[in-house]
This record gives C-alpha cells, sequence and structure tokens, in this order.
C-alpha cells in the first residue's frame, strides 16, 4: 500500500494535497502533478511512501529539473511508482549504457529464450543499489539537514513514520497529517 502527498510551499505556509497518482506513468508527469499544486515558482514537494519499505521525496521548483531522494534504492526498484523515480540520472546511468541492460537474458531483440521463459528483460536489482540514493541535499535549505535524512533511510531505520519526522522538521507536520 502506497501513500502519497504534494506539498506546496506557498506566502501563506506550506498547502498539502493527496494526488491522484493513477495516470503518473513518468517522472514527467509526476513533475507536472506537482507543479499544478503550486504556483509558478513555489517550491513543490511530493512525498511517496510504501509501508515500512521505502519512502521516496520529489522537488519540484518552478520549472527547474526535479530533484529526487529515494531511502532505499533497491526496494523502490521493486514498485511501480519506485521505478518512476529511479531515472537513469539518480541510478547514475549514461542513458547510451542502457542498450546493455535492455535484454539482461541473453537473447536477441524479439528471440524467444526457451530455456527460462520467466527471465524478464530490463535493470536487475543487482544494477540498483540496496540504501539511500539521490540529492541527499534536497531539503537542507528547507529546514533538514542531510545527516537527519540519512537517519531516517538507514537500515532498519524507516518505521513508516519517515515522512512525518520529514515534514514536522520543514514545519508542515500538521498540515501533512491533515491529508493522512
Amino acid at each position: 500500500m502506497y501513500f502519497a502527498a504534494l506539498l506546496a510551499r506557498t506566502e501563506d505556509g506550506w498547502q498539502a494535497s493527496e494526488p491522484d497518482l493513477d495516470d503518473v506513468e513518468t517522472l514527467a508527469d509526476l513533475s507536472d502533478l506537482a507543479r499544478a499544486a503550486g504556483d509558478e515558482e513555489e517550491t513543490v514537494l511530493v512525498f511517496i511512501e510504501q509501508e515500512d519499505a521505502w519512502f521516496g521525496v520529489v522537488r519540484v521548483d518552478g520549472e527547474e529539473d526535479p530533484r529526487i531522494y529515494v531511502s532505499d534504492a533497491a526496494s523502490a526498484a521493486r514498485s511501480s511508482y519506485g521505478e518512476i523515480l529511479l531515472t537513469d540520472e539518480v541510478l547514475g546511468r549514461d542513458p547510451e549504457d542502457l542498450d546493455e541492460l535492455v535484454d539482461l537474458d541473453g537473447t536477441e531483440d524479439g528471440e524467444e529464450d526457451d530455456e527460462d521463459e520467466e527471465a524478464v528483460a530490463g535493470p536487475s536489482e543487482d544494477h540498483v543499489p540496496a540504501g539511500p540514493l539521490g540529492d541527499t541535499d534536497i531539503l537542507t535549505d528547507l529546514g533538514m539537514s542531510t545527516k537527519e535524512l540519512l537517519a531516517l533511510s538507514g537500515d532498519g531505520a524507516l518505521t513508516g513514520e519517515a515522512l512525518g519526522e520529514i515534514a514536522d522538521a520543514l514545519g508542515c507536520g500538521d498540515v501533512l497529517e491533515a491529508v493522512r
């Protein structure tokens, strides 16, 4: 089960809403959804959490490229929403190198592999590191240090309340609770 929230930083303080992620298939879709939640140059945070397995924060500042932080990349890679956040840039991949990852089962494009019917083309978990990944400074100017963010992401530290603790550090815990 997932929880998602949009937090828009306005002149009047933080405003929270629960987004409909049904039509979100890409990071661009998610960024557009975030931009629609705020005014032109406002900071909008997207919080996504999967039941004590991982959480992600996407920060959109106006038309700038989104900044992404994921608490556990390997866990997120097994999730449809997590895959959206694990872009080539976050994973440190050169998009031109992706051709090597497309058919990891050893077959040519379109060729069936009779020996292993369950092989799935695409990046394997071996290519996604366990643990935190992304922009660890994503929230420093809003009130949460890198050290505090990483402490919420460490081995066994994720308690299901990580997003609440982040919101409290940013001064918007009550606003987040209103949409939970």
